[in-house]
């Protein structure tokens, strides 16, 4: 199987997954309007690997919950620190939502609590039509798969609908959403200040946004739309320089992007500019064996941007 994706509204396709030629199928489906103000999108990873093949998937998650239903639970993701992986084997799919600040707290009081962690939820009236959604009306044409996506995000969106009416927003979850998008679609937004300035609060009312509905630092949330750019641009264009993109992205230099990147990917943007040439999920489950030189590669890679 190779690599797809789905085109569905203004839906942007890859920032944030790391290899995303890598991925055996990936669709992402806008909400309907009555829940946009709870869900950014819903995401459909379908896999059928051979027998003994593993693909790893790395995202750099955008600073937010998502909820997700598989075969057999419900979990929610909580907003991370750093990049993750999830090594995919068999057959299998999931069908995750990008929670918003205001659809995060109907599943979870504190977003913080669950911080780069993954717990799992009793909701069984989400996992249940979701589910027969997903296994129903399983078979091999195209038709059929657009078939099980749809009916699987429109039983979520009933859940989600019910949920919303047992729950009235708390004060400032829509301020909230204000903040996320704001630091996510403007790349001029570079310190707190700025978008406590947009918005017309204080910078302690942001922080205290950020924290309650988002679970992370709205500096956190500023540095990861940053890397999600930076990231993006390596791998559409291997040959955009450094430096240019250090400063074109509001770093102080070359070497706070590549600590940065560092940091959170665990190796350096010369390091994923090459990486990122993998080309299939048959190239990333090869690469797999070649992990623990580019890992040593990537610490001599550090040294030499330290000093640049």
């Amino acid at each position: 199987m190779t690599g797809e994706e789905r085109k569905q509204g203004s839906v942007p396709e890859r920032r944030g997954i790391l290899h995303p030629a890598a991925l055996p199928t990936f669709h992402r489906l806008p909400p309907p309007e009555d829940v946009a103000h709870l869900v950014r999108w819903f995401w459909i990873p379908e896999w059928d690997l051979p027998p003994g093949r593993t693909s790893r998937q790395h995202v750099l998650s955008f600073p937010a919950s998502n909820l997700v239903v598989e075969r057999g639970f419900v979990a929610l993701a909580g907003p991370t620190t750093r990049a993750s992986h999830r090594d995919l084997t068999g057959r299998g799919w999931a069908v995750g939502a990008l929670l918003r600040p205001a659809g995060t707290v109907l599943v979870v009081d504190d977003p913080g609590a669950v911080r780069d962690g993954y717990r799992e939820l009793d909701l069984p009236d989400l996992h249940a039509p979701v589910v027969a959604a997903m296994t129903g009306a399983r078979g091999g044409s195209a038709d059929k798969g657009e078939a099980r996506r749809e009916a699987a995000v429109a039983a979520y969106v009933g859940w989600l609908r019910e949920r919303a009416a047992r729950r009235p927003l708390p004060e400032g979850a829509l301020l909230a959403n204000a903040l996320a998008d704001l630091v996510d679609g403007d790349p001029t937004m570079l310190r707190v200040d700025q978008a406590a300035d947009r918005l017309g609060v204080s910078t302690r009312t942001v922080q205290r946004l950020a924290r309650r509905f988002v679970g992370v630092a709205p500096a956190a949330m500023i540095r990861r739309r940053r890397l999600q750019e930076a990231a993006e641009r390596l791998r559409a264009d291997p040959g955009t320089g450094l430096a240019a993109l250090a400063a074109d992205l509001g770093y102080a230099d070359q070497a706070h992007l590549a600590t940065d990147f560092r940091t959170v990917l665990g190796f350096t943007p010369s390091t994923y500019r090459t990486a990122a040439g993998k080309t299939t999920w048959q190239d990333e489950a090869a690469g797999q064996d070649e992990a623990a030189g580019q890992d040593e590669a990537a610490g001599q890679d550090a040294g030499q941007s330290s000093r640049r």
